[in-house]
């Protein structure tokens, strides 16, 4: 039953990345005799430009209307505190999903560090709200995902996608982000309306601290860029890049505006 579920879950996303790749796959270079749109192609590696930026526009409609006003009111409403204790908690539930992915990547230092941050943020932290393990032991949080293990498993990444509410991403990743729906307790483990409820707060809570994250860059990207997409694809691939390479500080570097700390 489980697996129904799972798969009627990762249907809707998956169909339209096979469809994506079978575009990408026709998408036609510019011809040899121009360097620099061929240069330029290759470097940005886009030959979906046209549709992304479709798929970009209706993002920003979306933002607009209900993710950065969603955004605003949290910030308004809930203290630094609070919302830090709220990122400190959906860190910890996705703590198997980074665990798994540690391992997979052969980075068993790694991977201890990511099961003791969550045994003592489990347990000391009260559930994940307060990290104890960085505050304490100097054991800082860090991302991965079956797209990272993908990449260090010498996958390509494939064609840039831009898709609405999830934003910058490519063939590699999208398919990665499928497992690690997968790979989440919450998709296995208990069935009936609590579990749903449960999945879809925290869910919902992901996209709303992300968003929420990110306001200020993003405010200041809209504002001084004179190509706001442009410059989103380059700051995410270059963050994404880092992050392949376990490079944490300079993956979240690349998505700060020029001049902020």
């Amino acid at each position: 039953m489980r697996i129904v579920k799972l798969a009627s879950f990762l249907a809707p996303k998956l169909l339209p990345l096979a469809a994506l790749a079978l575009l990408a796959g026709c998408a036609t270079p510019p011809p040899a005799s121009d360097a620099e749109a061929l240069a330029e192609f290759r470097a940005t590696n886009d030959p979906l430009e046209p549709f992304n930026r479709a798929m970009y526009a209706t993002h920003t409609v979306i933002d607009t209307v209900a993710l950065r006003p969603v955004a605003q009111g949290y910030r308004a409403v809930l203290p630094q505190p609070v919302r830090t204790g709220v990122r400190n908690m959906l860190q910890n539930i996705r703590t198997p999903i980074v665990l798994v992915n540690d391992m997979l990547q052969g980075q068993p230092r790694r991977a201890g560090d990511t099961l003791g941050r969550f045994v003592l943020n489990t347990t000391i932290g009260l559930g994940g709200l307060f990290d104890v393990a960085n505050d304490h032991f100097g054991v800082p949080y860090h991302n991965e995902d079956f797209g990272q293990t993908l990449a260090s498993w010498g996958v390509g990444s494939g064609p840039y996608l831009f898709i609405p509410v999830l934003g910058p991403s490519n063939a590699r990743d999208l398919t990665g982000f499928g497992v690690d729906v997968a790979t989440q307790p919450l998709t296995w483990f208990g069935q009936g309306l609590a579990v749903d409820i449960i999945a879809g707060s925290v869910a919902g809570l992901t996209v709303v601290d992300l968003r929420e994250s990110y306001l200020d860059t993003l405010d200041e990207v809209t504002r001084t860029s004179l190509d706001p997409y442009a410059t989103i694809r380059s700051a995410s691939r270059q963050s994404r890049a880092a992050a392949i390479q376990n490079n944490d500080a300079a993956a979240r570097a690349a998505l700060r505006p020029a001049g902020s700390r």
